[in-house]
């Protein structure tokens, strides 16, 4: 399908399109394909990140994140040694924190869906936009438009805007307009959609189960939405979309549906085609299981590329996989169609930027960049966020409020994954719970998990410790109520993330709910009531950040209002979970 430069999401002039041709006639074979590529930074070696970008002529990168000033040194590198300039992208799905490790927390997706309007995910799109452009980059890989319809799936649980594509629509819609306040372009994921099943795409090659009419009204009613809305590019997942490829390819054997990474029936004849998306089309990362598994590596890197995808992100070995590319072309598996193709596709999305128009040395100062990181408008807009989103999913024995004066000696238990999953550092949750219950003046104890004990200093006692319950009686006299935080969350070890206690027989596990008033509060997945059915009072406030859990003390008071709505998949499919 040929490219037009001049439409939608492009809306390239005459100049611009010229520099377009101009450039791909001069670019070597080498150059051409290396364009195809979207690097992995990991390293901070100037020598060697000059050695990626001049050996295998990359189109364009994404870094592990780091603090503002440093990427945005690092982002400016990247260009000053690239002949032809970068897409540098980020990872913005819930503001400015997806760009930076000091950029600003607005909200996740689930909380953006939980809010009676559009404005938190607007604010998420323009912090995202204003703090990604303040680093360096022009490129955010969002926003999400999957559908949770299965409450098992961990994988886009927060990350997905609702159950339904209507909800999906107009959160997305609104992210897209704050993204387009600055110079950065959106990219709709994860094609063909998310959310069906629970499996993890890191882990094994997703399946989207959904019929051709089922898939039309839902996750293509979505796509169509934010394509006809102009969104630059869209990121394939490694999900299998079998009912439909059945039907475009009648007489397909099962063996050879494939992700929609590697499904020229899915990217062409499906999103090219009916679905008329005429902007630039990646893969999700190649180092995941769903793609690796479907092919060999030799065939998964030109495939992706023959299928439909106009850039392939990641190398696993540079050497490897950039030969792997230039052999697909060599031996036909890419025409020169198909590239040149893509090519247009990734020039026109770096021109539609205005890309070809930065000089080496016409850049901002970095201070000036950087004062919008972490800004007083941003922190309010994360305020806000909180303050719109949490949810009260249930309070059915009326426990709340909880004030210092009603119930001044609170128990906290603060459940999270595994110190392995932190660097194995204590989670930095636990002090921002104990400091805001404080500042409110209740008297917070924390208790120590098994984790804890032994991040303190192993000791054989540990492990009686924190199995240890000790007397009913006496903790009823020491504490007015408990709370128990979940701050749990992880993807690529497991298919579905559970609540998970520290150790057998734990402590932490809610002996004392109906002892004292108990609250529940989840910091993170919307379906823990699964596993805490014996929950009366229960919390979705979708983030651990210090602005909502201030906000969420606030409203355990019953200072402020809970103004977030749950969609009725938070309770599992379970009824005891309503009680």
């Amino acid at each position: 399908m040929m490219i037009d430069l001049k439409a939608k999401p492009f809306y390239l002039d005459e100049k611009a399109i010229q520099w377009v041709e101009e450039t791909i006639d001069s670019m070597t074979i080498e150059e051409k394909i290396g364009q195809l590529f979207i690097n992995l930074d990991r390293s901070h070696d100037e020598e060697d990140l000059t050695r990626i970008i001049k050996t295998y002529h990359i189109g364009g990168c994404r870094y592990i994140s780091r603090s503002a000033a440093d990427v945005l040194k690092q982002n400016q590198f990247y260009q000053s040694q690239s002949r032809i300039p970068l897409l540098i992208a980020c990872n913005c799905d819930n503001g400015g924190s997806g760009a930076c490790s000091d950029g600003t927390h607005i909200a996740t997706a689930a909380a953006c869906g939980a809010s009676s309007d559009t404005e938190t995910s607007l604010h998420v799109g323009r912090v995202s936009g204003r703090e990604g452009t303040a680093v360096g980059c022009n490129w955010t890989f969002g926003p999400v438009c999957d559908i949770l319809l299965n409450w098992r799936n961990t994988i886009v649980n927060t990350r997905a805007y609702g159950d339904n594509a209507d909800i999906v629509i107009e959160q997305a819609c609104a992210y897209m307009d704050g993204v387009s306040e600055s110079n950065m372009a959106s990219c709709a994921k994860h094609f063909p959609g998310d959310g069906v099943e629970e499996l993890d795409q890191h882990l094994v090659t997703g399946v989207n189960t959904l019929t051709p009419d089922q898939w039309d009204a839902s996750f293509g009613k979505g796509y169509q939405a934010v394509i006809d809305k102009g969104v630059q590019s869209i990121m394939v997942g490694h999900i299998a979309l079998p009912e439909y490829s059945r039907k475009l390819r009648p007489g397909i054997k099962d063996r050879d549906i494939m992700p929609a990474t590697l499904a020229p029936e899915l990217l062409q004849d499906l999103l090219r085609g009916k679905l008329n998306f005429n902007g630039l089309i990646l893969t999700d990362a190649s180092h995941m299981a769903g793609m690796t598994s479907a092919k060999p590596r030799k065939d998964q890197v030109p495939g992706a590329i023959a299928a439909g995808c106009d850039m392939f992100l990641y190398f696993n070995d540079h050497e490897e996989d950039f030969h792997y590319m230039m052999d697909g072309y060599r031996t036909g598996v890419i025409t020169e169609e198909r590239l040149n193709d893509a090519l247009h596709r990734i020039l026109g999305l770096k021109a539609s930027l205005g890309l070809h128009l930065i000089t080496k040395n016409n850049e901002k100062p970095a201070d000036s960049l950087l004062q919008t990181v972490g800004c007083t408008e941003h922190l309010e807009y994360a305020r806000e966020a909180a303050e719109r989103t949490i949810t009260l999913v249930k309070d059915t024995e009326k426990n709340l409020p909880i004030t210092p004066q009603t119930h001044p000696r609170v128990r906290i238990y603060v459940v999270s994954t595994p110190p392995i999953t932190r660097d194995g550092n204590p989670d930095p949750v636990r002090s921002v719970i104990q400091e805001e219950f404080e500042r409110a003046g209740f008297q917070a104890d924390i208790h120590d998990s098994y984790y804890d004990l032994e991040m303190k200093g192993h000791r054989e006692a540990n492990k009686d410790l924190a199995i240890d319950c000790g007397s009913v009686e006496e903790f009823k006299k020491k504490y007015n109520a408990a709370f128990i935080f979940i701050n749990i969350k992880g993807y690529a070890q497991e298919n579905n993330v559970r609540l998970s206690w520290s150790i057998g027989h734990s402590n932490e596990i809610p002996w004392f709910v109906r002892e004292v008033p108990t609250v529940a509060v989840s910091l993170n997945y919307t379906n823990h009531l699964n596993d805490l059915p014996m929950m009366r009072t229960f919390i979705n406030a979708y983030a651990p950040t210090r602005e909502v859990i201030h906000s969420l003390v606030k409203k355990v008071m019953g200072e402020e209002e809970f103004e977030g709505t749950a969609p009725d998949l938070v309770f599992c499919d379970r009824w005891d979970t309503r009680l």
